[in-house]
């Protein structure tokens, strides 16, 4: 039968040697018209998706047969890119910026490896083909020369400035943010051509900034008509022949602990203890009741991937007619869910557990304030008002007790890094910056749902069920190696050799409380790869987990939708055969999609945030501080404020002395008074700069 999968799984095999166009329909015995176009098409896709590769001698074979790599590029400011292979546990490979050809930041791309890497370092490689374009439009500023009509992209990893021509529609001046469509691509000796889409506005302008955010991340902000018709349709009172399928426990005592400003409440909690027998019920909205494979809500879902949580707007993944009413686990009204209901003895082992399509109702929505109010035992009034629930919530932060050491025990990490929260006013400007606390409720919650996540991505793998895994591959290659060379400074170094999560767990214990355990954290952290969305069970290197998916937020993230759709169709006795086969052909592409649209949320998220930050800090210039050296570089040192705010002490602004960087110890050292900067010293500084459109901080050190 010819199609893809029989086509691709012939060129699999070990004995297949590349051949011509007329070769393969030999092979395949096409005879006629109808037939050759049929296969025609079939092979210009497979060329065209990167999956085949045609030779200059017009035969075909598979890339990584030739040499060549298919992955998603990320260039860097400085001008080189890292291509990320498809294929999981490959290496990333350097490329040059003279050999990119063309490519551009998050460009899905064809590479050959130039060069075997060794000694630690990456492969090197030259882009060949271009197999998808990331990005049609981009966001940057209007530049007007004496010959030239520029748009510098705001994203400095978008290397290229773009030409654009006067605008006949648009009144576009010099500074302006605009949108500009590529209209010819960048070629190895050519610079891009656009033409101007819009006019965000000028620089400085109220509301800009979250415009320039969500058009340069590319993120959506409103629903197709169709889309919202589709949820309102879906968004019906649930019938009792619906609930009557279900595992009823609405008499289960359960609560939802989230924060006061949370719309989209899709975990639920319950606990109890028989002799020494923890019974832990973690219970998720089942949006994959409402949400259809292939529906306009399901491919809408796909392609935000996520909701995208922009300090006072959330875009959402899900129309709000789902997201904040019929999922959302709202207090007193019946929904459906997943219910993960556990057995767990006193050393949180896990002794049994069942996974159960259920129907639920929520007895409480509580916060995260109220409820580490009444563990610490500081609040009667609350005490009293929850008085049913008071021995619940200390039992759950008696078994979350259990279930952390029992992960600090096998050498789960935990980066202690201080969070922003920044308060905004009704018009978006910034009244607050403060560092947010994570109390005993927080981590209740966060120790429950990795629980139930790691039970749920076992339970998948042992009955082999479709699923896309959180996979979290451990530290190698120039990233450990860099890594190292900071940590010989302060005495420690990782072996590749010997390396596991409890090597880096027993680093991070060690420099609990040191001037320098925020900069080896961040450091640590950045020497890992980001987590990503797999078809396969590769384990999670941070958690120390062998097992790990998302299941436990369906509402916000597509790959908890698609555990949900699994299981439900495990549960329902449906996973057989074709819809099998189905299921497991897309769950690469949903991998893809999912890590992507994360990354850009991520991106945008932390964006708006150090923004907003500077915007803050605007009003105070001129103003004096108190902060600590959190990092020292060549080129001067990093001041932290008590709120979380960074900004930069330049070394020529520090005027007492000729500075130089010691790279042995993270310190600049002046060369006559021997005047040392460290990591952690306490210094008084001046605020005396601020960009707020490049997110920068200067600050002046004051005698």
């Amino acid at each position: 039968m010819l199609n893809r999968e029989n086509l691709l799984a012939f060129m699999q095999e070990e004995s297949y040697k590349p051949l011509s166009y007329k070769e393969l329909m030999n092979v395949f015995a096409v005879r006629d018209s109808e037939d050759e176009l049929k296969f025609s098409k079939i092979l210009g896709r497979l060329e065209k998706d990167g999956e085949i590769i045609k030779t200059r001698k017009n035969k075909y074979g598979l890339p990584e047969r030739m040499n060549l790599f298919r992955g998603i590029i990320h260039l860097n400011q400085r001008g080189y890119g890292i291509l990320k292979p498809d294929e999981p546990g490959l290496p990333e490979i350097f490329v040059y910026g003279k050999k990119l050809n063309g490519a551009m930041h998050d460009d899905r791309v064809m590479v050959r490896i130039q060069e075997k890497g060794n000694d630690g370092l990456r492969p090197e490689g030259t882009v060949i083909r271009i197999l998808n374009r990331a990005n049609k439009e981009l966001v940057g500023t209007f530049k007007q020369g004496k010959h030239l009509l520029q748009v510098i992209p705001d994203d400095s990893r978008q290397i290229y400035p773009v030409y654009v021509k006067r605008s006949r529609k648009y009144k576009v001046k010099s500074g302006d943010k605009v949108v500009v469509k590529i209209t010819s691509w960048p070629e190895k000796d050519r610079a891009p051509e656009g033409k101007i889409m819009e006019i965000l506005g000028k620089k400085g302008s109220p509301g800009l900034d979250l415009k320039v955010i969500v058009k340069k991340h590319g993120l959506k902000t409103v629903f197709g008509e169709a889309v919202v018709e589709e949820a309102r349709a879906v968004a019906r009172p649930l019938s009792e022949e619906e609930l009557s399928q279900r595992r009823d426990l609405r008499n289960l005592r359960m609560v939802t602990i989230d924060g006061e400003d949370a719309k989209d409440l899709d975990d639920a909690v319950s606990i109890s203890k028989k002799g020494s027998i923890y019974q832990l019920g973690v219970h998720i909205a089942d949006v994959s009741h409402y949400v259809a494979e292939d529906s306009k809500l399901d491919k809408e879902a796909f392609e935000r991937g996520t909701s995208v949580y922009l300090i006072d707007k959330v875009l959402p993944m899900l129309p709000v007619e789902l997201s904040n009413d019929i999922c959302s686990l709202n207090p007193n009204a019946d929904r459906l869910t997943i219910s993960c209901i556990m057995d767990i003895d006193e050393n949180g082992n896990l002794i049994d557990y069942e996974i159960c399509k259920s129907v639920i109702n929520i007895n409480e929505r509580m916060t995260y304030t109220n409820v580490n109010a009444i563990l610490a035992g500081d609040n009667p009034d609350l005490e009293k008002r929850y008085q049913e629930l008071r021995d619940d919530f200390f039992l759950m932060k008696e078994l979350a007790d259990i279930l952390r050491k029992g992960r600090e025990k096998r050498g789960s990490l935990d980066f202690d890094f201080p969070e922003s929260k920044v308060i905004v006013d009704e018009n978006s400007f910034p009244i607050e910056v403060k560092k947010l606390e994570r109390g005993d409720s927080e981590k209740i919650i966060e120790d429950f749902m990795i629980q139930a996540n790691e039970v749920v991505a076992e339970h998948m793998y042992k009955k082999q069920l479709p699923a896309l895994y959180r996979v979290h591959q451990k530290p190698e290659g120039e990233s450990l190696d860099r890594l190292n060379q900071i940590l010989a400074v302060f005495g420690h170094k990782i072996s590749e050799k010997k390396l596991s999560p409890g090597i880096f767990q027993k680093i991070l214990r060690d420099i609990k409380g040191k001037p320098e355990e925020q900069m080896i954290s961040m450091l640590m952290l950045r020497s890992m790869k980001h987590a990503e969305y797999l078809p396969e069970a590769l384990g999670h290197f941070g958690l120390a987990s062998e097992y790990y998916c998302h299941f436990t937020s369906p509402i916000r993230r597509y790959p908890d939708l698609l555990i949900h759709r699994v299981l439900t169709a495990f549960l329902e006795k449906r996973m057989r055969g074709k819809k099998r086969q189905s299921m497991e052909k897309k769950m690469p592409l949903y991998g893809q999609q999912s890590t992507l649209q994360e990354m850009k949320a991520e991106e945008a998220e932390r964006e708006l945030l150090d923004i907003k930050k500077a915007q803050y800090m605007e009003q105070f210039l001129g103003e004096e501080f108190n902060g600590s050296i959190s990092s020292v570089q060549s080129f001067g040192f990093f001041v932290e404020l008590g709120n979380t705010v960074e900004g930069l002490v330049h070394i020529s602004t520090i005027a007492d002395d000729y500075y130089e960087f010691n790279d042995r110890n993270y310190t600049l050292v002046g060369n006559h008074t021997g005047r040392k900067f460290s990591i952690g010293d306490e210094v008084r500084i001046q605020l005396v700069k601020v960009n707020v459109e490049e997110a920068k901080i200067d600050f002046e050190l004051i005698d």
